[in-house]
């Protein structure tokens, strides 16, 4: 039995692992890889933006270890967590033992559950972000819930820059990287330039 192997076939349980606010949203579907991996985009960006230095590999660890728990306890919504009493700590001392390099992965869990860094406060914002990029999809096509939803993540937010960036998602069509000019030919005439 390889320790190694392991961990990643456990990691790989968040490709098969939903996200679940999108039952209560009413559309939308996610699992927590999908999240996890433009959540780090996010922070990339985020790390770039933000007045104090940030050390960006730090920052992309604390994303890509934050959910790993949820291949184990699954995803808690908001209102779950209302009534469902994780044992993250519990969770933690296992996983460092269990995983390969347990100790270091447990410790960037608990760095990003506290908050308390900087880097921490960015990844927490990059987790607020992701979402709200998926609430601006769907607002953008037609779901009524979505303005209750951003709300309560805006007040979330805990730095300047993920504010702004929060501010520019909000500005923007979810669409306008691809479809942002309507009279470009390649619209009117289809893929033949001829026409």
């Amino acid at each position: 039995m390889s320790q190694r192997a392991n961990y990643l076939n456990e990691v790989g349980m968040l490709n098969r692992t939903p996200r679940s606010g999108f039952q209560f949203l009413g559309a939308g579907k996610q699992s927590v890889a999908e999240h996890m991996y433009r959540m780090m985009h996010v922070a990339f960006v985020l790390a770039r933006m933000s007045a104090e230095p940030i050390d960006e590999l730090h920052l992309l660890r604390l994303v890509m270890f934050h959910d790993l728990p949820e291949a184990r306890t699954s995803d808690h919504n908001y209102v779950n967590k209302k009534y469902v009493q994780e044992d993250l700590e519990k969770l933690l001392d296992e996983g460092a033992r269990q995983w390969p390099f347990g100790e270091e992965i447990a410790a960037y869990i608990r760095e990003f559950e506290t908050a308390a860094t900087p880097a921490a406060r960015l990844a927490k914002d990059a987790d607020q972000l992701e979402l709200l990029l998926v609430l601006k999809e769907q607002g953008d096509l037609g779901n009524p819930h979505v303005d209750d939803w951003i709300t309560p993540l805006l007040a979330r937010l805990r730095t300047d820059a993920g504010k702004q960036l929060a501010q520019e998602i909000l500005a923007t069509r979810w669409d306008a990287w691809w479809f942002n000019d309507k009279r470009d030919p390649h619209w009117v005439n289809g893929s033949d330039p001829r026409a």
